[in-house]
């Protein structure tokens, strides 16, 4: 076979019709120009396109240009692993992230490819045509939702907006449906919402007619510290009560002593019930004479402060604290003065027990017996003394004993108590042997008796009282 001329192949280069051949790269090549041409004629129909950008390749060229779709046939051939058509350097100068046009996204319509993320020298980029997503995920990206819709989505944590929900109907619409599904989350968001959006007027008007969203939303003040709020709302749902209680409650918030007792003040006109007027009138009172106390007793002038200075401020103490403290610092002062523990009892209506319990644990602190003795003593139509004690005198005996009483005031208290078991309890307990052993004595328990012999000291008084008891043959013992 002859080998054809140089003319004969510029002609059938150069003609639109190829002959046959099995040589894999002439039938590449013809499709490289097919595919030119292609290019050619869409570049045509875009420039009737007003709305279409120009988009480049990564090497900067326009993407529809000839040399680029050169280059896109040429990285198909290098990518199939054929060497035989001349090489073209597609490789790009920096790595970049974007988009481009494939030839066959040219005859679908311009889609948008997805392309990898970076460059190496030795690779070759790949493009494939991106699919469409479906319409149930683009409507992630709308907002024209309805009420229903929109709950669904936030209890479901997808992207919602409240904005849309302009009008008033629309938007209790909204707070009805997340009424309806039980979410307090949800419900909460839409009134924080509704909070920003509506007047003050309007929200109470339609909270008063929806009980659950309500509760929430007082739920929702009172986390947040909106006391005025929470008090405005009160006040226009008609509950005066819980109204006075919360704007009562705010005094916690003043850290000065003059300031908080001039507010108390002022809440003295608010419409309390009738327990809780009390309740605001006496904390007023309190307050009122322990600021009194503390600027007389801060100077420490008195010889007890000396002997047992003070360890806190009586100020903003509770009723039975400030007892204590009177007790302990102003016993016996006249009935006439704030600080007397008389007149606080008094003004502040403490029953007997409470004030027994309290100034026998103010005065057995401070040793003083004769004081003690003093809360018992009582006299007779006859005029006889005689010791009663309002909350038992066993707990008397525990009281004194914590505070280190001395064995001869234990038994003197222990003697009062009724009940033998207890006494006889109470004297093994803290050891007062004359009360376990006259307690023995009375129930002609001979055997007990011994055996209490064992746990006293050999020689002792205790034991040679004992030895009397047991000697004495007037005493009729039982065992």
């Amino acid at each position: 076979m002859t080998r054809p001329k140089p003319e004969d192949d510029e002609y059938w280069n150069s003609s639109k019709f190829s002959a046959f051949t099995f040589d894999d790269e002439d039938d590449e090549f013809t499709k490289m120009k097919e595919s030119k041409r292609a290019v050619n004629s869409m570049l045509v129909d875009d420039d009737d396109d007003d709305d279409d950008v120009e988009k480049v390749s990564w090497s900067g060229e326009p993407i529809g240009s000839i040399s680029w779709s050169v280059k896109e046939t040429a990285s198909s051939i290098r990518s199939s692993g054929e060497q035989s058509f001349p090489k073209i350097d597609i490789t790009p100068s920096l790595p970049k992230q974007g988009s481009g046009y494939s030839l066959s996204s040219l005859f679908k319509g311009k889609q948008q490819v997805i392309c990898c993320s970076a460059f190496t020298d030795t690779s070759v980029r790949a493009y494939a045509p991106e699919l469409r997503k479906p319409k149930s995920e683009c409507k992630d990206y709308m907002s024209d939702w309805s009420p229903e819709e929109t709950v669904r989505r936030m209890r479901k944590g997808k992207v919602f907006s409240l904005e849309r929900f302009r009008s008033l109907q629309e938007k209790l619409l909204l707070l009805d449906e997340a009424v309806s599904e039980n979410d307090g989350n949800v419900i909460t968001a839409v009134l924080i919402y509704l909070k920003k959006s509506l007047s003050k007027e309007i929200l109470f008007r339609e909270l008063m007619l929806r009980e659950i969203a309500l509760r929430h939303y007082v739920h929702y003040l009172k986390e947040m510290g909106e006391q005025k709020l929470l008090v405005e709302l009160m006040k226009a749902l008609g509950r005066t009560d819980d109204m006075a209680l919360m704007q009562y409650k705010e005094h916690l918030n003043i850290k000065d002593e003059g300031q908080r007792r001039d507010f108390l003040k002022n809440c003295l006109s608010l419409p309390f019930s009738q327990d809780d007027a009390i309740h605001v009138q006496d904390h007023y009172t309190l307050l009122e004479r322990q600021i009194i106390i503390e600027a007389n007793d801060k100077r420490g002038d008195a010889e007890i402060f000396k002997k047992f200075p003070r360890k806190a401020s009586i100020l903003n103490m509770p009723i039975i604290t400030t007892l204590y403290y009177s007790c302990f610092y102003h016993y016996g002062e006249s009935d006439g003065t704030f600080s007397s523990p008389a007149n606080i009892r008094k003004t502040f209506r403490i029953s007997e027990k409470q004030y027994i319990l309290t100034a026998l644990g103010a005065r057995a602190k401070l040793k003083s017996w004769f004081d003690v003795d003093s809360l018992f003593n009582t006299k007779n139509w006859l005029g006889y003394t005689k010791k009663r004690s309002p909350i038992g005198f066993h707990r008397v005996v525990d009281i004194l004993q914590k505070n280190n009483a001395p064995v001869q005031v234990l038994q003197e208290y222990m003697n009062l108590i009724d009940d033998p078991e207890l006494k006889l309890s109470l004297a093994q307990k803290y050891k007062c042997h004359d009360i376990v052993i006259d307690t023995y004595r009375d129930l002609k328990d001979r055997q007990q008796l011994i055996v209490y012999r064992g746990k006293v000291e050999r020689g002792s008084k205790e034991d040679k009282k004992i030895e009397e008891l047991l000697c004495n043959m007037q005493i009729r013992w039982k065992n």
